[in-house]
């Protein structure tokens, strides 16, 4: 099931309709009511989710008290859980006198980060894109849907229609590309002045439906070696300092220990702390012992053919090892020929405890290139 963390911003694109130029800031948005201007991105959200009408049992969505998302969700039916301590407000109008803002939404993304959902949905415009990359940056992938005056931000589908249709294939298991697009925003006050003064502001990754799809159509069979050679650059380029290293069995796995020039265990785990080699062939036991050390991540492969990470090859990574370790630490990588082959059955954890297989079910993200992740969902 896929877990959806949804904000709306209920003020985004106030000042549209009425020629403000934008919603940023209280005496916009009471001028914008006093024109007349309705509320648009709770309408542009319903297009959006409306989207998932057939598939609501393989999406659950945390959101926001009532006009912040909630009202929405409960309305179309969805399975659905409202975050705590945010305004428990009502439908904003000009005599709403507790409004949303730039800080409910920080608060909110923070909540949705805390709780690892696989992507956040937002309706907003490119201030609420601000606010959400100052709090989640690169950490998930997040998509919006264009419902504010101003949109020069690269983290939005084109239309509220295509972002549900970008969630939806997610939900139904298909591959789906994550790459980084900038957040900027323009100062609206010169903007009504006819002067465009655009800043960038960080930038977040997005969902790219699509791209894997035509990428395999232009540029035909990988070059296994070489697709392994920039799937291990892209690997060691991130490593940082003091993080102890599990690196899994495998022979995807082994160009990572090359890249690094270090001696492999190829059906083994070898711990690698600050890119030198700690120990060979570690057991359960061993990183255990290294849990209660270091703070500590993993880099797995997928068996081909079965699509398992957890389970074959690499038992070391015990029940007990996973709950200390984390989902959020553990890195998989892959080429997409190897993804492709398993023709959209999902990625296995099959480590011997239900309970904790069943904590893996959503999605991960799978480095399959420098720089180039997917998204891929995860069965027991």
């Amino acid at each position: 099931m896929l877990t959806l963390g949804l904000i709306i911003n209920p003020l985004a694109g106030i000042g549209g309709r009425v020629g403000l130029k934008g919603s940023d800031g209280p005496d916009i948005v009471k001028e914008a009511f006093s024109r007349g201007a309705q509320c648009q991105s709770e309408i542009r959200t319903r297009l959006a989710l409306e989207v998932l009408s057939e598939i609501k049992h393989k999406v659950k969505i945390i959101t926001c008290p009532h006009s912040m998302g909630e009202d929405l969700v409960k309305a179309l039916g969805f399975q659905y859980e409202v975050l705590t301590g945010l305004p428990e407000q009502e439908e904003p109008n000009q005599s709403t006198t507790q409004e949303t803002s730039a800080k409910d939404t920080c608060a909110a993304a923070k909540q949705l980060l805390s709780k690892r959902v696989d992507i956040i949905l937002f309706a907003g415009g490119d201030g609420t894109a601000r606010d959400i990359c100052s709090v989640v940056s690169d950490e998930i992938p997040v998509l919006g849907i264009p419902a504010g005056v101003k949109i020069h931000s690269a983290v939005y589908a084109v239309t509220p229609k295509a972002a549900g249709e970008v969630i939806a294939q997610l939900a139904n298991g298909k591959l789906i590309d994550v790459k980084a697009h900038d957040v900027r925003d323009i100062d609206e006050d010169a903007f009504r002045n006819n002067i465009v003064r655009a800043k960038l502001y960080g930038e977040m990754r997005v969902p790219q439906a699509g791209q894997f799809i035509q990428s395999v159509k232009q540029g035909g069979v990988e070059v296994e070696e070489l697709v392994l050679q920039d799937i291990a650059a892209d690997i060691v380029q991130g490593m940082e300092d003091d993080i102890l290293y599990f690196i899994g069995s495998g022979k995807t796995t082994l160009a990572v220990m090359d890249e690094l020039n270090l001696e492999n265990t190829l059906l083994g785990i070898d711990a690698v702390l600050n890119h030198q080699l700690l120990k060979n062939d570690v057991s359960e036991v061993d990183i255990l012992s290294y849990l209660n050390e270091y703070s500590c991540r993993a880099i797995i492969s997928i068996i081909g053919g079965q699509g398992h990470i957890i389970g074959r090859g690499n038992q070391q990574f015990s029940p007990e090892v996973l709950r200390l370790l984390g989902k959020e630490n553990i890195r998989v990588i892959s080429t997409k020929a190897k993804i492709s082959a398993l023709e959209g059955r999902p990625l296995i954890v099959d480590s011997g405890d239900n309970k904790l297989d069943e904590a893996f079910n959503g999605t991960i993200e799978v480095t399959t290139g420098y720089q180039d992740q997917i998204i891929y969902p995860v069965g027991f």
